[in-house]
């Protein structure tokens, strides 16, 4: 049975039970005692005319507790009814009103129901049903029993109610989670792209220009490739600056959710690519000496690999850009439970030299690490030299 089914025969249950409570309480207050004749009184028939329409207004309980409870409330309260749909509608209260409205309620329909069950026990003792359980041999007695049994009949709506409230409070809740963490996944996710754009777009363009600035020179007798040279550094130049803004984009907040079915990732680069990334580094003009020292390198996670390619290409990147004609050294060690060190150290220029960039090579870099559970120290030594040092965790593999 569904949601919805469950809760119209609940609603048909509901309506017909105050019903016929009102009914029972109209025939017995009409009944003249010792007698078979029925003689209902003008207001005995307007508390069961209230109670029909309190009845039927508990089809809108859930949509308007607050004014369903309050019309249940009337015949008991004012006339003579009985206070079934106001405990019915008190289920509904609790379930969708906080504070001091709910409290409110509760109490009133508390009383009402007290008055209810008072009138009962004054009944003759055939026509009362209260005398079933409680005494009325004295005022103090019925009293107390009318008290007693209000306050039962109150709670058990009010505990259904509450805990309908705690049902749904906690759904909303899990679902405010599971929304908060789309929300981080699609941020992660971001930052995830904009390194991969600046690691991959920046390290190529930064080549690119740095190449095309040498050959402008060396062609400076041939106007048309001088020219040219220049165009294409001038083109560098300018995409590395909307790189900059696309990466600025992609770092704040908004960002849409990645279509299913959309084109497959290209494969990432692993610690096995980095003789590739120097030969590439060597052939744009940059004197690299390389020691690499791994153990079971094809065995190290895939997030480790990618975060030690993309780490050594900004460092190399940032040597052609910020110190160019400056040999670098590059020293890669490590193994599984003993971790991977990534070392790259390069003489200072003199004077700093102005390059076109992202401006967030560092940045990313660093976020990898963070996200690995690294460090990284980079910054000028005393010998004259600039060290990049990065210091990533690799957890060896269980048997």
């Amino acid at each position: 049975m569904g949601p919805s089914v469950l809760r119209v025969v609940c609603t048909v249950l509901a309506v017909f039970a105050s019903l016929f409570s009102s009914f029972l309480n109209f025939g017995m207050d009409g009944t003249v005692p010792g007698t078979d004749t029925f003689d209902p009184s003008p207001a005995m028939v307007l508390s069961a005319m209230t109670g029909v329409v309190a009845a039927v207004m508990l089809i809108w309980r859930h949509r308007w507790p607050e004014v369903v409870t309050g019309i249940a409330l009337v015949p008991p309260l004012l006339l003579r009814g009985d206070s079934m749909a106001a405990l019915i509608a008190l289920a509904a209260l609790t379930a969708y009103v906080t504070g001091w409205r709910r409290w409110t309620g509760t109490a009133l329909v508390f009383v009402a129901t007290a008055l209810a069950v008072w009138r009962d026990a004054g009944r003759w003792s055939e026509m009362s049903i209260a005398e079933a359980w409680m005494s009325t041999a004295t005022a103090s007695a019925k009293f107390v029993g009318a008290t007693v049994t209000a306050l039962v009949f109150t709670a058990v709506p009010l505990i259904v109610g509450l805990v309908r409230h705690s049902v749904a409070e906690t759904r909303r809740r899990t679902a405010e989670r599971v929304a908060l963490r789309d929300q981080v996944a699609r941020r992660e996710e971001q930052a995830r792209i904009a390194r991969e754009m600046h690691d991959v777009l920046g390290h190529r363009l930064s080549l690119l220009s740095l190449q095309a600035g040498a050959l402008e020179v060396t062609t400076g007798t041939t106007p048309d490739a001088a020219e040219a040279a220049k165009t294409v550094r001038t083109t560098a130049r300018q995409s590395l600056d909307d790189l900059r803004q696309v990466i600025g984009v992609l770092r704040g907040p908004g960002f849409p959710d990645r279509q299913a079915g959309g084109p497959a990732e290209p494969p990432q680069p692993m610690l096995a690519d980095i003789p590739d990334l120097v030969t590439g580094a060597r052939q744009a003009g940059l004197a690299v000496s390389v020691t690499i020292m791994l153990d079971q390198a094809s065995s190290a996670p895939a997030p480790l690999g990618t975060a030690a390619y993309r780490i050594l290409q900004e460092a190399l990147t940032n040597v052609l850009r910020h110190a160019p004609g400056a040999a670098a050294e590059v020293t890669v060690r490590g193994g599984p439970g003993a971790g991977l060190v990534i070392e790259v150290v390069n003489a200072r220029p003199p004077h700093p030299v102005p390059s076109p960039g992202s401006g967030m090579g560092l940045t990313g870099v660093n976020e990898r690490i963070t996200l690995l559970g690294g460090t990284l120290t980079a910054g000028p030594a005393d010998d004259g030299t600039f060290v990049l040092r990065a210091s990533l965790p690799w957890v060896a593999a269980t048997p």
